[in-house]
């Protein structure tokens, strides 16, 4: 486990007494570790922060497990004597300000995309134990449910299920179906926006015979406001009274933002995050259920994963959809075998890939990243990071972009800024 976490955060963290804390010292009944993203100049980082103190206060004074959990913060913070004052009132260590790019290695590799952000790993492998440990601290104070560790859908979700006459169905009924988990608010525009396009998209899966429920998780301010937007709705919710399940199912899934649309599959298991995506993309839901694929062709709808980890994007010499078809054949084998690769080891893939041709969101990319206008171009683009690596030859052949990826994995490229 300590060789495990020094790879993770380096041989020494720092606490608000300004003193090294040896990482291999942290503890042998270490089990847990909640790595805390955050930044003193973020108002509801410094919410939460007193929230997180008074959590671990109790919880190292009173858990039979006391010895079982660390935090560790890591700081996007730009000015040191910021950071320095803001340590000061946390009782865990943190790491150093200067290792900014440890710091983002862990951005990264745990898909933070807002702060504040308290992630639980397993200490001894570094798997996500609880994505949203914002959600523990409110509903678990005295943390009698440690160690958070994901349960099934089907228990976090049973109990009854509305309809919008009002008529209610128990979760059972779920069972051997594909699910969407729908994340979705009333005051939300890109929420209504998607809530429209999900209303054919349900109607047209049912229509070809797959057995396919949807259930609606509302993070509407009041209980009149989720009535309204649910009556737009054809399918099922969890009762807005029953915020307990709800916050259950936010902190299942690791909820950072709305709308979310999470997809499994009939026995429960997550098919893809990023349900939204494939919906705008697929309207005649000829891919349903929209299992993952290795290489997607980069347009406006899924434009927004660029920003959720590094992607391999290969820009080609292409106006029409189809050409881009031998861009993705030729990526498209090093990106199934990353993804085996991960799957394997119950972990995120660490690379998105892409094939961009010739358009509007191709250029404004370009212009964005201030990348040459050479067609073909082999890049690497972490926007998290404000990082780019580039790759311009005459030739891109499997080769080539096998040896690129596995150089950036092994972190032997040297970035250019963003």
């Amino acid at each position: 486990m300590t060789e495990f976490l020094v790879n993770l955060l380096g041989e020494w963290l720092v606490n608000g007494e300004k003193a090294e804390v040896d990482v291999h010292a942290l503890g042998s009944k270490l089990s847990l570790l909640g790595l805390y993203f955050g930044c003193s100049l973020n108002g509801p980082c410094k919410q939460f922060n007193a929230s997180l103190c008074e959590f671990y206060s109790k919880f190292k004074k009173s858990s039979e497990h006391k010895d079982k959990l660390e935090i560790v913060f890591i700081s996007s913070d730009q000015d040191q004597k910021q950071w320095q004052d803001f340590l000061q009132e946390m009782q865990w260590p943190a790491l150093p300000f200067k290792d900014r790019h440890k710091k983002m290695k862990l951005w990264n590799k745990y898909k933070v995309t807002s702060i504040p952000s308290l992630v639980f790993i397993d200490a001894a492998t570094g798997k996500v134990v609880c994505r949203n440990g914002l959600l523990v601290v409110r509903d678990d104070p005295k943390g009698l449910e440690f160690p958070w560790g994901p349960k099934p859908f089907a228990e976090v979700v049973a109990g009854p299920l509305l309809r919008n006459n009002r008529q209610t169905t128990d979760s059972s009924a779920l069972e051997a179906s594909y699910v969407g988990v729908y994340f979705s608010a009333h005051w939300c525009p890109p929420c209504r926006s998607l809530t429209r396009v999900l209303v054919e998209s349900y109607r047209k899966v049912k229509e070809s015979g797959h057995k396919f429920e949807i259930v609606f998780v509302s993070a509407d301010r009041s209980e009149e406001s989720f009535t309204r937007y649910f009556s737009e709705m054809p399918w099922l919710a969890v009762p807005y009274t029953d915020e307990a399940r709800r916050s259950r199912l936010n902190r299942l899934y690791g909820i950072q933002g709305i709308p979310t649309l999470i997809l499994l599959d009939a026995e429960g298991h997550m098919i893809t995050r990023q349900g939204r995506v494939e919906i705008l993309n697929d309207p005649d839901c000829r891919l349903f259920p929209w299992h993952p694929r290795p290489v997607l062709e980069l347009n406006e709808s899924n434009a927004v994963q660029l920003h959720e980890g590094p992607c391999l994007v290969l820009f080609v010499d292409a106006e029409e959809e189809g050409e881009l078809e031998p861009a993705k054949e030729l990526i498209q084998p090093i990106a199934e075998k990353i993804m085996a690769k991960y799957k394997a080891k119950e972990e995120e893939t660490p690379l998105l890939f892409f094939v961009a041709g010739e358009d509007d969101m191709s250029d404004s990319l370009r212009d964005y990243t201030n990348l040459p206008e050479a067609a073909p171009l082999l890049t690497i683009l972490d926007m998290s990071a404000h990082a780019k690596y580039v790759k311009d030859v005459e030739e891109i052949t499997p080769a080539v972009v096998e040896q690129f990826v596995s150089d950036f994995l092994a972190e032997k490229l040297k970035p250019e800024p963003i």
